[in-house]
């Protein structure tokens, strides 16, 4: 393949992975690097998180768009900061009272709480691995101690030494007066605690490599920056490592902004450009406030799997990465049927999301012939504890369709299912119908019991509109209201033909009878 970019701005898909790729392959393009190196950080202190999912999951469709774009190989880095100090003691975590005694150390020299690594750096960094092996994810793993005791940051570092007092000059206006005046963003690893120490550095001596500076006993030390006796504050630390690797692109969420702009500065005081970088919002919950972990306002991925295929996960992630979106449960159906729809538009398409999800190519096994949320509809009617109560209508609307044949289907089923049990049953609160919809409810009953059993999803569609524009309603919107409402118990619902052609005609008109004798104490 060329070397050259394939594909000029005007002729990109339109896609914003391919935006950012075209970034990526100009940056290369003026440097004369032949490799593109792509990044994502990772602080192991915590357990992987939803947001973990998406940075390298965006990240891996930009990086995808490059290979399209331009032929040249890349790599994906992701980096643990283990050998960060541990600040406080998880909340999730076993043994915290053996962690409080190891507080201020790094995450690597931790006992491992679980009681399954030889760290906790070690525990956290193996479940980040498990994670992103999990979805299938090509990456290499980078570990920030062995980096560091490794020597492969000894010439960075020794940088930085010689550059202190410029470095600390982009980073003291943003402190209060007191941080101000003990900053470095050198960190010594005090030689007897093994704690991870912020401290004043008095003396620095760019020529031998080391800092000289005092512990909280009034005892004096001088040590080596090189060979992982001493570490970088994390924005510090974030620029050396562009600078010392040469990393090409790097995403951040909204809340980092500052902090890349300080990094940015750092690594062009060091002598380097900065990566490429792609800021993405944050995500709100259901009241849009932001995402917090100790709040536990969020939804984590296992929450997600649970109820829905992992591609819909991605979906809701490509989606319009720079605007905030709420995450919670009820946002989950219209991820899985905007992942299907791409998907029935077949081919492959650059330009589609599903192209993106699916690695470079739209799978031929990914569609559904039913949406999500028609099979959450129908779950609901028929009262679905088992999956088996769901196939019957399935195949009676689209024959021949089973496990083998329509295998997403399949999986589909299972969660409306599960969707079904814990959110939709829970909250379904039927209502009574005024006079004017129980006149119009008589005569949708009548009007489908007139045609055939087999008549099509539009033809239908387009009866139920006229039935709802015989009938006195302020808007057809309050007549589609009734019908969710009264019949199906919910605010909202399926484009009702499709419904109707699923479910069955003559099982509708049942459906809207019982509702008309239902008696209002019941609804």
């Amino acid at each position: 393949m060329s070397d050259t970019v394939r594909n000029t701005d005007f002729s990109l898909p339109k896609a914003w992975p391919f935006e950012e790729a075209a970034k990526v392959a100009a940056r290369l393009e003026a440097s004369g690097k032949a490799e593109a190196l792509f990044e994502t950080g990772y602080g192991p202190s915590g357990l992987p998180h939803i947001g973990t999912f998406g940075e390298v999951a965006r990240t891996t469709w930009v990086r995808n768009a490059f290979t399209t774009l331009t032929g040249k190989p890349s790599r994906l880095l992701a980096f643990s900061d283990d050998m960060d100090g541990l600040r406080k003691v998880p909340d999730n975590v076993p043994n915290g009272a053996m962690l409080r005694e190891f507080l201020g150390k790094p995450l690597t020299q931790v006992p491992d709480p679980f009681g399954t690594h030889d760290s906790f750096g070690a525990h956290n960094n193996a479940r980040l691995r498990a994670f992103l092996d999990g979805f299938g994810f090509e990456y290499e793993f980078a570990s920030a101690t062995e980096y560091y005791l490794s020597g492969r940051f000894d010439a960075a570092l020794l940088r930085v030494l010689s550059l202190h007092e410029e470095i600390r000059q982009v980073i003291l206006p943003t402190l209060g007066p007191e941080r101000r005046a003990t900053y470095s963003p050198i960190l010594p690893i005090h030689p007897v605690t093994g704690e991870v120490m912020q401290v004043v550095i008095e003396q620095t001596d760019a020529v031998g490599g080391t800092v000289t500076w005092t512990d909280a006993a009034g005892e004096r030390f001088t040590t080596a920056v090189t060979g992982g006796a001493c570490k970088l504050q994390w924005k510090a630390d974030w620029a050396m490592r562009w600078h010392a690797l040469n990393v090409d692109y790097e995403m951040s969420g909204k809340d980092l902004i500052d902090s890349v702009k300080l990094s940015g500065r750092i690594c062009g005081v060091l002598g380097s450009k900065p990566p490429v970088g792609y800021t993405y919002e944050l995500f709100l919950d259901e009241h849009s406030q932001k995402i917090s972990k100790s709040k536990g306002n969020g939804l984590s991925v296992d929450e997600w799997l649970r109820y829905a295929p992992p591609e819909s996960l991605g979906q809701f992630m490509y989606h319009q990465p720079q605007r905030a979106k709420r995450l919670f449960f009820d946002v989950i159906p219209r991820a899985v049927d905007d992942y299907i729809a791409h998907v029935s538009k077949g081919g492959d398409d650059p330009a589609s999301p599903a192209w993106h999800i699916g690695g470079g190519r739209i799978p031929n096994d990914a569609g559904s012939p039913i949406p999500f949320t028609m099979l959450l509809n129908l779950a609901s009617v028929v009262n679905a504890d088992r999956p088996d109560m769901l196939w019957g209508f399935i195949r009676r609307y689209h024959p021949g369709a089973g496990p083998e044949s329509t295998p997403f289907l399949a999986r589909l089923v299972d969660y409306a299912v599960a969707y079904y049990r814990d959110f939709v049953r829970p909250a379904k609160r039927f209502r009574p119908a005024t006079e004017i919809e129980a006149a119009a409810l008589s005569d949708l009953a009548d009007t489908l019991a007139a045609m055939p059993t087999d008549s099509t999803a539009e033809f239908i569609q387009d009866e139920v509109y006229a039935v709802g524009k015989r009938h006195p309603f302020p808007a057809l919107k309050n007549w589609f209201e009734c019908l969710y409402q009264v019949l199906l118990g919910q605010q909202e619902g399926p484009r009702f033909g499709g419904f109707v052609a699923l479910y069955g005609v003559s099982e509708t008109v049942t459906l809207i009878r019982d509702a008309l004798n239902r008696p209002a104490e019941a609804a």
